[in-house]
């Protein structure tokens, strides 16, 4: 059962250069819940992400992380703190070994046979080069090195973007599985993603939270029909 606040944002502005993407953003995120910010292109969802990594100088508004104010903090004092991020492309490096990626996030240790337990297909490719794998693999590789660091807060941006439904579906099985190890944060525009895996959800439009909820109180209030696009994500679509 969750049972205890782990994020809570409050109030979030961000701006890049002249132009405000946040106005007004809040986010609440449980122990032991997987949190999904749902939005259609360009509702802020991404920028609420690099807001919370500190990735953006111009923010403003409240962050707080195990009760710890992350505004203003650096990047990697942040991952430091418990927060591990799965970029939406992914953020290996093409030319380098399986292996050589993982031991850019962490040391080989005890973890690490842990993490690769959970993701054979890693293990099993640790000599090749990562450009080398399949967007499924290329996945699984990027969870597998933010895992390393044993996060107590998994950020994942949009994890379903180009990848075939079939292996949409094995993404969400290795994830379901990690949610008895780890919380998670989920950016995601695949409905079907979002509702296995989502017990709590907010939902961003032009840089504002207009709804929060379960999913089936978010679509009862007619939010979803209001601020996504339905059709288009109920086939797995972006």
């Amino acid at each position: 059962m969750p049972d205890a606040q782990l994020l809570e944002i409050r109030g979030l502005r961000a701006s890049i250069e002249t132009f405000q993407i946040l106005h007004n953003v809040d986010v609440d995120a449980r122990e032991g819940e997987t949190t999904v910010i749902l939005g259609r292109n360009g509702a802020g969802k991404t920028t609420t992400l690099r807001s919370v990594l500190g990735f953006l100088d111009q923010v403003e508004g409240s962050i707080r992380f195990q009760g710890r104010e992350l505004v203003g903090m650096r990047t990697h004092q942040i991952a430091g703190a418990g927060i591990g991020y799965v970029p939406e492309n992914r953020g290996m490096f093409p030319d380098l070994t399986v292996e050589e990626n993982l031991l850019v996030s962490a040391p080989r240790g005890p973890v690490w046979d842990q993490v690769l337990d959970m993701f054979p297909v890693v293990r099993d490719r640790l000599k090749s080069k990562a450009g080398q794998l399949s967007g499924g693999q290329q996945q699984m590789l990027s969870i597998s090195r933010a895992l390393l660091r044993e996060p107590t807060l998994l950020i994942l941006d949009e994890p379903s973007k180009g990848l075939a439904p079939l292996i949409i579906d094995e993404l969400i099985g290795t994830l379901r599985g990690l949610q008895s190890h780890t919380s998670i944060l989920l950016v995601e525009q695949n409905l079907k993603m979002a509702r296995a895996l989502g017990q709590h959800f907010v939902m961003l439009d032009d840089g504002y939270s207009v709804a929060s909820g379960t999913l089936e109180e978010i679509e009862s209030e007619g939010a979803a029909e209001r601020f996504l696009t339905l059709t288009g994500m109920e086939r797995g679509g972006v």
